[in-house]
């Protein structure tokens, strides 16, 4: 009989304590989205038509694959144009010639298109979602949903979409997979002071006098050096005003941007580049972008072809110091747009390594060809690309 009494005190302490987590559960329910993509497979969000972005607070690992489904409609209010406001989903409004000039982050999508990115620095590359995308990320990072809008348009906007991510590929599980933006830095042998000894500090004019600094090489093919810049969003520019005048007029007429205005011709291992990208807001592009040159050493670093780029970032315009004409004014810290270029083209997936070098005569301080001057702390970056030629079609 005492046996059998101390069974059922035992079953009514299980049963009192069981009734006490169940009843704590209830008053702290778990969030709707768990902080990492570890632990769950699914998430919903709501987009709130004000916000420009918002943190998902999801962080993804190299190679994890989303599906992300959106539903919901964002009104803007009537004005001269549109009396009746316009009201649109997740895919946004057409494109149209008013949508030549603005400050997207998606500079070829939609007006207010739901849109994403990787990241929440300046080097993070946004892109379309839409109604529907699968989506693979590059590198590791924090996940942002936003709407592809001006500040103006989400001050006046209502609505919301609400958007369901399932994953669907759990990605990699190296540490390099889970780093936040890249590869982490790690030496690079084959980039040697001898090496370094034979690559000009600073590219030139016409007229030989010296300009801007080389302050990034990136190791790789030609089809690699064009991939990892067009998947970062930086594009070819002209190579002539008279190029520059047709590519504005064809982007006009089938409502693109036109982001590839020509940038003059500089001098390395005694030629001309052999390359010039930017990436630029196109309300801006006329006087603010960033840019670089790129020039095809005669070196290889492990078989591989060495490029020398001077990378510079335009904010404006000042006196040219050789004619009192009117040119580019560079941002004296150089060094801000170096890691400009490490950072959109580490976030790529492309980069498998990165590292920074110190020449045993590092440039410090110095003046552009047009008077400008500069100062850097004197590294340059190296960039090692994925040593995988891109076909055609990718």
């Amino acid at each position: 009989m005492r046996m059998l009494s101390l069974k059922f005190l035992a079953l009514a302490l299980v049963l009192a304590f069981g009734s006490k987590i169940a009843s704590a559960q209830s008053q702290n329910p778990p969030p709707a989205s768990a902080p990492s993509s570890a632990h769950a497979t699914a998430y919903q969000f709501d987009v709130d038509a004000t916000q420009e972005w918002m943190d998902t607070k999801v962080d993804l690992r190299q190679g994890e694959k989303l599906r992300l489904t959106a539903t919901g409609t964002i009104t803007y209010p009537a004005d001269k144009k549109h009396p009746d406001g316009r009201t649109f989903g997740p895919e946004g409004l057409p494109r149209a010639f008013d949508d030549l000039i603005h400050q997207y982050a998606v500079t070829d999508s939609g007006h207010g298109t739901l849109i994403g990115r990787l990241g929440s620095d300046d080097g993070a590359q946004a892109f379309a979602v839409g109604k529907t995308l699968e989506y693979e990320a590059p590198v590791g990072g924090r996940l942002f949903l936003g709407i592809n809008q001006s500040l103006k348009d989400a001050a006046e906007a209502t609505g919301n979409f609400q958007v369901k991510m399932e994953i669907i590929g759990p990605g990699l599980s190296t540490a390099t997979a889970i780093a936040a933006g890249g590869p982490p830095e790690t030496p690079v042998p084959l980039i040697t002071p001898a090496l370094l000894s034979k690559i000009p500090r600073r590219i030139s004019d016409k007229q030989g006098n010296a300009g801007d600094m080389v302050n990034v090489f990136i190791i790789g093919s030609q089809p690699q050096l064009e991939k990892v810049f067009s998947t970062a969003g930086w594009v070819h520019v002209d190579s002539s005003v008279e190029n520059s005048v047709m590519n504005a007029v064809m982007d006009s007429f089938e409502k693109k941007d036109y982001l590839t205005m020509p940038m003059s011709t500089l001098y390395l291992f005694d030629r001309p580049q052999d390359y010039g990208f930017a990436h630029a807001e196109p309300v801006r592009v006329a006087m603010s972008r960033n840019h670089l040159r790129a020039w095809k050493s005669p070196y290889l670093v492990d078989g591989r072809i060495l490029w020398c780029i001077a990378a510079t970032h335009d904010i404006g315009f000042e006196r040219d110091q050789r004619n009192n004409g009117l040119t580019h004014k560079i941002d004296p810290s150089i060094d801000g747009e170096r890691e400009y270029v490490n950072d959109t083209l580490s976030e790529t997936g492309l980069v498998v390594q990165r590292s920074h070098v110190t020449p045993s005569d590092p440039l410090l301080t110095a003046k552009t060809a047009t008077g400008g001057e500069f100062h850097s702390d004197g590294r340059i970056l190296v960039l090692v690309l994925n040593n995988h030629t891109p076909s055609t079609t990718e």
